[in-house]
């Protein structure tokens, strides 16, 4: 009988010791999946295609974005893209938002403009004046297109024309230029705010 009881004992025990065992490992296991899946590789995003300057034969002397300030103003260039104005994008867009067919190329841009200033800035019926300029050849700078369908559109974020930036505002936004003939020799953003005046080259000449 004690022989039998201690039998029936020992095997417990060693039921224990399997279950702890198995558990054991099952942790361990565990554990090694765990590192492994987080250290596992991420697949990486594609990058972001900011401008086709090079199609043109202009070889950037910073990327993009740039930024550039003055009077107030802060202006990055996120992106430039230049078409041909009888390309399937060019009359899209022109469809899209009522450009102007006309010119050589339609030059597309997105940007961010902020007021960092303590005075609004503004192109407005009241202030008409452009505040940027982005000039591409001696005397040659790209004409702002009007977006017939957004004109009337103040701010817009997909079309820019008027615009008002109280002091601490910020716009994300696109805006259509065409150049009329003039070859692309350089790229040079201009500011002129509140009789304060910056350039920044984006491409300082055309690759020979």
């Amino acid at each position: 009988m004690k022989k039998t009881m201690l039998s029936k004992t020992m095997m417990g025990r060693t039921a224990v010791k399997v279950l702890l065992a198995t558990t054991l490992l099952a942790g361990v296991i565990v554990g090694q999946v765990g590192p492994a899946s987080a250290t596992a590789a991420k697949p990486t995003a594609a990058p972001i295609m900011r401008d086709n300057l090079s199609k043109y034969g202009l070889v950037k002397d910073v990327e993009l974005p740039v930024t550039v300030e003055a009077g107030g103003l802060s202006y990055t260039l996120e992106k430039i893209m230049i078409y041909d104005i009888n390309s399937e994008t060019a009359q899209s867009l022109i469809k899209k938002y009522g450009y102007g067919s006309y010119g050589n190329y339609l030059v597309w841009t997105k940007i961010t403009i902020e007021n960092k200033g303590s005075k609004t800035i503004q192109v407005t019926a009241n202030d008409p004046n452009p505040k940027w300029t982005i000039r591409i050849g001696d005397g040659g700078i790209l004409d702002p297109g009007m977006p017939r369908k957004k004109v009337y559109d103040s701010n817009s974020k997909e079309a820019l024309w008027s615009y008002t930036l109280k002091p601490g505002q910020k716009l994300s936004t696109f805006q259509e230029f065409i150049n009329m003939g003039t070859q692309f020799d350089y790229l040079v953003i201009s500011l002129d705010v509140k009789e304060s005046t910056v350039q920044k080259y984006i491409v300082n000449r055309k690759e020979d």
